[in-house]
């Protein structure tokens, strides 16, 4: 049965942040607020929770998996990122986007794309998301909360307690958040290019 954390969305009070780090680091599975819609959160490497998030949402190893960060510098952990690349990245974020960069051997071998060996990153622009981030001071593996067979992720915290209670350990409810997708830029060897236009808006590759 997931616990249920009402978090103030702008000011989020720090004691139940601290509890959801904990959660968290047991092997939880979270729900959680970001800049574009719910989503589900564990800790990365945690086999039987990112099994969870998979059998959650139904998705096959070739799903583009992404790693929530709370800057730059562990982004670099996780990603091959060039000068080009980091400026854009610094320019834009904390934002509505999704990167995908060549993955370094810090993200285990299932969670890169299986063909291309890249992964996704995100440093979204919520205080709650970053809050957490801050405090648990790793990077999240984390997955858009929506279902099998729905086209947007859950938007409603208390529609999400109804349907996955069970499924969860912890829901943070920082209100209702209408699903926005990120806008996905990936960087290659050919160039940087917009994937999906989504939330977030990068004048400069227009």
């Amino acid at each position: 049965m997931a616990q249920f954390f009402e978090v103030h969305p702008k000011t989020p009070q720090l004691r139940l942040i601290h509890r959801a780090v904990e959660i968290l680091r047991q092997g939880g599975v979270i729900a959680y607020p970001t800049d574009s819609s719910y989503a589900l959160a564990c800790m990365v490497g945690d086999k039987q929770a990112m099994d969870k998030i998979r059998r959650i949402r139904r998705l096959d190893d070739k799903h583009n998996f992404t790693l929530v960060c709370k800057d730059l510098s562990q982004v670099a952990t996780f990603t091959k990122i060039g000068n080009d690349a980091y400026r854009l990245i610094k320019t834009l974020t904390p934002g509505a986007f999704t990167f995908i960069l060549d993955a370094t051997r810090e993200v285990p071998r299932s969670l890169q794309h299986p063909k291309k060996k890249t992964i996704g990153i995100r440093i979204p622009d919520h205080p709650v998301t970053q809050l957490l981030l801050q405090e648990l001071g790793e990077a999240l593996f984390s997955s858009t909360l929506m279902l099998p067979n729905d086209d947007e992720a859950l938007t409603d915290p208390f529609d999400i307690r109804e349907k996955l209670e069970h499924e969860l350990d912890l829901i943070i409810d920082a209100g209702i958040i209408e699903f926005e997708p990120t806008t996905i830029i990936e960087f290659s060897s050919s160039g940087t290019e917009i994937l999906r236009q989504g939330k977030g808006i990068a004048p400069m590759l227009d």
